[in-house]
């Protein structure tokens, strides 16, 4: 049994004083409160770590590559795709791993303790599956075992270039399956999974309805685990949508998708009013991704009609542009101010901004992944993040305003350990294998910028 001394520390209850957190076998097993104990590690802050919800690792070595505009005035997320597709036309299964692992350590370091990887780049450049369909499943899986990140393996099919049926563009071929090729994929991602660690699960993702026919979705919605799914990113599908099945995209997942609690919708950019509240009262999670929905100019997410509508929302990082837990709950605050020129909207009579975004993103992200965490609790995953007292933006900070001023004015320095399900992966703000996990990275871009 393993213990962590918290001078300061969110419990479900609120904030406590001088707090023991008992762990045995990655789980919480017990509290002490109000009483200083011997423990194996002592820290300042003790929070409960969200799980980053959605997340396409590859795109990690692409960032900064995409800024510059061609004689075309207006650049937009369809470009932006036509780049990626170029990009991982050169990927192999090496530097996919390398890449992987160098963005859970960096998503570990920015306190997140778990992730749901939304995995589509499944064949070699051209189609052609690997001798093992899951090769590539098998090396996000591989990446994990060596971060010790908690993984919510989200393999997606993939299986049309578009809603009327069209087949895959050439950068498209590696993502794409039919049904019997998908499942060969889900076994063999499946058996990667189950030598992972307890604490690692499977789910599905249907990519997007531009991508998979609404017959292929009604049998992935039998499977059992996490479903998460693309939706209403951008305008220009919310047409090709409409065009095609006579409805929104929201409007139509509602009328003949069996929406609830199992769903994880990423992104959900274009919403009417309407559709905001009809999504937020289905029970699925919003996956938001807002530094990377900034990035490629998908919109603002209804964030202050879903949380008055109830709805329960979580965050991810995407492209990875950017990996940092602040940067994104901050985004998403600063996105609604813009919105509604309005100060601290999704703030409530009882709790801060940055608790209300805190506490939201460790409740959806948990949901999401289909993840017993989110809670310093016992029974719950022991998925903790400390952060350093000692740093000058908290002097004088209590309670909630710990959360606003880490969120709104301070540096992810700030963390200092991260525990994923008990694996102490993060210590003095460094990942415990950060040497070889960013030497593997290196190499990895070196040998991208010879064939790029």
């Amino acid at each position: 049994m393993k213990s962590i001394l918290a001078k300061t520390a969110l419990l479900p209850e609120g904030w406590a004083s001088d707090v023991t957190v008992y762990l045995d076998e990655g789980r919480i097993t017990d509290l002490v409160t109000g009483g200083l104990q011997d423990a194996d590690t002592s820290v300042d802050i003790l929070l409960p770590a969200p799980t980053n919800l959605h997340s396409h690792a590859f795109q990690r070595a692409m960032a900064g590559l995409t800024e510059q505009r061609g004689a075309d005035k207006t650049d937009s997320f369809w470009t932006w795709r036509q780049l990626m597709f170029r990009f991982l036309d050169k990927l192999t299964p090496d530097d996919v791993q390398a890449i992987t692992a160098q963005v859970q350590m960096e998503m570990l370091e920015a306190g997140f303790a778990a992730m749901a990887e939304f995995h589509y780049l499944h064949h070699r450049p051209g189609g052609r599956p690997y001798d093992a369909p899951a090769e590539m499943a098998q090396r996000i899986c591989a990446a994990a075992d060596q971060t010790g990140i908690g993984l919510t393996l989200l393999p997606v099919m993939y299986m049309q270039g578009g809603v009327d049926g069209r087949a895959l563009a050439p950068g498209q071929v590696r993502f794409g399956n039919d049904m019997d090729g998908y499942m060969q994929i889900m076994g063999g991602a499946e058996q990667a999974v189950a030598g992972l660690a307890e604490d690692a699960r499977l789910g599905v993702a249907p990519h997007s309805l531009r991508a998979v026919t609404p017959d292929a979705l009604r049998h992935l919605q039998q499977f059992r685990g996490p479903l998460h799914m693309h939706l209403a990113e951008q305008q220009a599908e919310v047409e090709e949508i409409k065009a095609a099945y006579g409805a929104r995209p929201v409007t139509w997942a509602l009328d003949h998708l069996d929406l609830g609690p199992r769903w994880c919708l990423i992104h959900c950019t274009q919403m009417t009013r309407a559709e905001t509240r009809g999504l937020a009262q289905s029970g699925a999670v919003a996956g938001l991704c807002p530094l990377t929905e900034s990035s490629l100019g998908d919109g603002i997410f209804n964030a202050v009609e879903w949380a008055d509508a109830g709805g329960t929302w979580g965050i991810g990082s995407d492209s990875n542009i950017l990996i940092s837990l602040k940067e994104e709950l901050r985004t998403l605050e600063y996105s609604q101010r813009l919105v509604t020129q309005n100060r601290a909207v999704l703030a409530t009579p009882d709790h801060s901004t940055g608790r209300v975004l805190y506490d939201m993103a460790c409740a959806g992200g948990a949901q999401a992944a289909g993840r017993d965490a989110g809670q310093i609790a016992p029974g719950h995953w022991a998925d903790l993040v400390a952060l350093g007292g000692d740093a000058t933006d908290f002097i004088g900070r209590k309670g909630d305003q710990l959360l606003d001023t880490w969120i709104f004015a301070g540096t992810d320095a700030a963390v200092s350990d991260v525990w994923a399900a008990g694996r102490h992966v993060v210590k003095d703000g460094a990942h415990v294998a950060r040497d070889a996990i960013t030497t593997a990275y290196r190499a990895t871009l070196r040998r991208l910028e010879d064939v790029m």
